[in-house]
């Protein structure tokens, strides 16, 4: 309606749109000029397809190669290495805090607060030494070994096998039951050491398949005092459930839980003991429910051995750490027990 009002004015007022055009776009006659309403129509060039351009001789034995790959069954080696060329070596990401803040069910404090601590410990020095008894009880070892993270049981899986492709089954078989008997030996030669002189045993001498790793934590018994249990059972009264304590003393100042570990590989972060600070979790709690022990721990110790001599790692865990631990071994129980 608005352009059909404006056509109208232009032809009422012809001679002063001549007058208007005159000077700049016509030289004879005002009819050569020509006026259009509709907006100008521009059209598109047609794209260019840039594959066209690529230089397909240059590149053909490489598309050959990718289109005519079959995939073999292939081994979490080679999947790692392909990934490696391929994008790169992956980033460190934050794993989810979804397991951390999920609360047990049946949540039981680690420390007792009905158990009564007499004022003084009666025979505080001679460690405790309980055996322990064969039931139907499971073992912290034998529910952390069921309900072990898939992706741990992978890598312990692959490590096995790539073990007995080195050694055999056989061989693998004598390697692992070498370590064993290194770590009773181990165990064995710190309990000499701990143990007053009289309740020592006399035949017990130091071994040289264990002495790198005596050598190795030569500077963590410095630190080591009043020791109140040594490879003692513990059985907790509430959860039911029981293990063997390796040690329980106070290193530097602190009444800890201490786990000895023997190790071919250098373990330098807490991370790296896999499982162990769950176990000790499980073994404090396990003390301070236990009616045998006069006493209550709250801090704990992981100390790794190495048989070369090198200087042991030990791992201190804080009352704060062995709370966080504590409901992860709460967890664990869980699960154990709604698999059984």
């Amino acid at each position: 309606l608005i352009r059909m009002k404006f056509l109208q004015l232009l032809f009422r007022k012809s001679e002063k749109l001549e007058v208007l055009f005159q000077p700049r776009f016509y030289r004879k006659q005002f009819p050569y000029v020509c006026l259009a309403t509709s907006a100008c129509l521009y059209s598109k060039k047609k794209k260019v397809n840039s594959y066209e351009q690529v230089d397909q001789e240059k590149y053909k034995s490489l598309v050959c190669s990718v289109t005519s790959y079959k995939a073999s069954a292939q081994a979490p080696e080679t999947v790692f290495e392909e990934d490696s060329l391929l994008y790169g070596q992956p980033l460190r990401h934050t794993p989810s805090n979804k397991a951390e803040t999920k609360t047990p069910k049946n949540w039981v404090p680690l420390i007792n607060p009905e158990k009564r601590i007499p004022l003084v410990n009666s025979d505080s020095n001679h460690p405790m030494k309980i055996a322990l008894q064969k039931n139907k009880i499971p073992s912290v070892t034998r529910i952390l070994q069921r309900t072990i993270p898939p992706q741990q049981a992978f890598y312990l899986e692959r490590w096995k096998q790539k073990m007995i492709l080195e050694l055999g089954k056989d061989g693998f078989a004598e390697y692992t039951k070498n370590l064993f008997l290194q770590g009773e030996l181990f165990h064995a030669a710190l309990e000499s050491i701990f143990l007053p002189e009289e309740m020592a045993s006399k035949e017990q001498g130091e071994d040289s398949a264990v002495s790198g790793y005596l050598s190795s934590v030569q500077h963590v018994l410095k630190d080591i005092s009043e020791v109140k249990a040594l490879e003692s059972a513990v059985q907790h009264e509430t959860l039911q459930y029981q293990g063997l304590v390796d040690c329980v003393a106070k290193y530097r100042g602190q009444l800890c839980v201490i786990d000895w570990k023997t190790s071919e590989k250098p373990k330098p972060f807490l991370q790296n003991t896999f499982d162990n600070p769950l176990q000790v979790a499980a073994y404090i709690g396990a003390i301070n429910h236990d009616a045998n022990y006069d006493f209550q721990v709250n801090c704990g110790l992981i100390v790794v051995a190495y048989k070369d001599g090198c200087p042991a790692h030990p791992h201190f865990m804080d009352p704060d750490l062995c709370s966080q631990y504590w409901n992860k071994w709460l967890l664990r129980l869980e699960e154990y027990l709604d698999r059984n």
